[in-house]
């Protein structure tokens, strides 16, 4: 009962004889030719180039506002609190989320510039004390997350439910000091209509 197709149509084409015209097969290469150009498009290697210096522009722009604003130095009493983007040594740390693609690693870089670019913005107040205070705790807990999160990485190897979990992590983060810089515009906004009130 199981026969080969392959048999099956060999034979059919030696029954009937199907023949092409003559020139057929040139006139179809001809037709061919005209639709599809024999040289393939070329890559922009242009597109590469400009991504790299834009990139090397952003983070230069960035470094240079960043020690305008603070005047180079930083106050010892200071609490900064910056995003661990692995200090450690490489054999300590294993794998991070930039490690397994140059798609991630932008991701990576893009979110932690941010978060560092945010928390270098805060505007240190004693009024706001402890409403950034208790940003700040929840920033840590999620820093710590991020670490267990990037320790589950290495040991049971990249998954997506891991990678997805960093970036949320990493998503997270800057919504909260996004939300922290937010509350803290509409404290400053509404003192200042306070104290305009008062002068009138």
């Amino acid at each position: 009962m199981a026969r080969d197709l392959r048999e099956l149509f060999e034979k059919e084409r030696e029954q009937k004889g199907f023949k092409m015209r003559e020139g057929h097969e040139d006139r179809f290469f001809a037709k061919l030719d005209e639709e599809l150009p024999n040289n393939p498009p070329k890559k922009k290697v242009i597109s590469l180039w400009m991504q790299i210096a834009a990139s090397v522009v952003v983070a230069v722009g960035l470094s240079v506002y960043y020690f305008n604003n603070n005047g180079g130095s930083v106050d010892p009493d200071e609490n900064i609190t910056v995003v661990d983007r692995g200090t450690q040594s490489i054999e300590d740390q294993g794998i991070s989320l930039g490690d397994l693609s140059p798609d991630l690693r932008k991701i990576e870089t893009y979110y932690t510039t941010n978060i560092n670019l945010q928390l270098a913005e805060l505007a240190d107040d004693p009024g706001n004390k402890e409403l950034v205070d208790s940003y700040m705790d929840r920033l840590a807990e999620l820093n710590k997350e991020y670490q267990r999160l990037n320790q589950e990485l290495n040991e049971l190897g990249p998954n997506d439910q891991t990678i997805n979990a960093l970036i949320n992590n990493l998503q997270l983060r800057l919504q909260l000091l996004q939300k922290l810089k937010s509350k803290l515009n509409q404290l400053k906004s509404s003192k200042n209509e306070q104290e305009s009130s008062n002068i009138v």
